[in-house]
């Protein structure tokens, strides 16, 4: 086991233990790059963490997982967000410690009357093999094909849980966000895409797949699978102040805060699936 792994490794068996015994470092800066599918959720605690301890910033930045993993690399950040696991020349130098669960929701227009599809049906629509909602058993009229840019983690998670080898098709709308996927989606009756759970809102519909509908209760009974850890990745010597936020990311308070938000708590993601 490399010697960032077993750091980080120690750290999730011992962070939630100090959690409330030990306050961060003031008067400092860290700073947090990476995924924007977890990006936001981030971006909520900082703000819980910055308003509880104002003395200490938490700068966080978007720029995808790839992103996020090569700041942390290169010391640009204290801690990147990824929402795929590290390969394996990065996990040599690096660990990743699981802060929530997220399943990946297909998406369509709120008007859509296609309310669900089988696994094998998304696969065709995003291959280009069904190019009309009628293939799928909807209204006549060519699909919209809605994706996220390659590096990205979602995307990374979209293609191996579901594409199975398959190319996404050419014609697809190559997205650098999960926002400016729903916002596409939200805006084109014809249009499908995929995204983070936590972030569908009502403009939106997330497709039942199989039968298993993409809810909390259908991924901790393992009936939902299109699930992948959000992850924190951090060295082997992380700074106290970066420690005590990622205490706090994986305490009692946050990890409510994340459960409100559609996410699954991180104590499921060590716990095993």
């Amino acid at each position: 086991m490399s010697t960032p792994l077993r750091a980080c490794l120690v750290l999730a068996c011992l962070l939630p233990l100090a959690a409330a015994c030990r306050p961060p470092v003031r008067g400092t800066v860290i700073t947090v790059a990476g995924s924007t599918s977890v990006l936001p959720f981030v971006e909520y605690l900082a703000a819980e963490y910055m308003h509880l301890f104002p003395d200490v910033g938490v700068n966080v930045q978007g720029g995808g997982s790839s992103a996020g993993i090569q700041a942390v690399l290169t010391g640009a950040a204290d801690l990147g967000m990824s929402s795929r696991p590290l390969g394996a020349a990065e996990a040599a130098e690096l660990g990743a410690l699981p802060i929530a669960w997220d399943a990946i929701a297909i998406i369509v227009h709120h008007t859509n009357p296609v309310t669900t599809l089988t696994l094998d049906q998304v696969r065709a629509v995003f291959s280009g093999t069904a190019g009309d909602w009628a293939d799928v058993g909807g209204r006549q009229g060519r699909v919209t094909v809605v994706t996220r840019e390659q590096g990205s983690g979602t995307r990374g998670a979209f293609e191996e849980m579901v594409m199975r080898g398959l190319d996404t098709t050419e014609r697809a709308l190559v997205q650098d966000s999960n926002g400016a996927v729903r916002e596409i989606v939200a805006a084109d009756p014809a249009a499908i895409g995929y995204l983070s759970l936590g972030l569908v809102d009502d403009r939106v519909r997330a497709l039942t797949l199989d039968g298993r509908p993409p809810t909390v209760e259908a991924v901790l009974t393992g009936r939902y699978e299109l699930v992948r850890p959000f992850l924190f990745v951090l060295g082997s010597s992380p700074r106290p102040e970066v420690e005590a936020f990622v205490e706090f990311v994986l305490g009692e308070q946050a990890q409510a805060l994340l459960a409100q938000e559609g996410l699954i708590p991180a104590a499921a993601v060590r716990g095993g699936r």
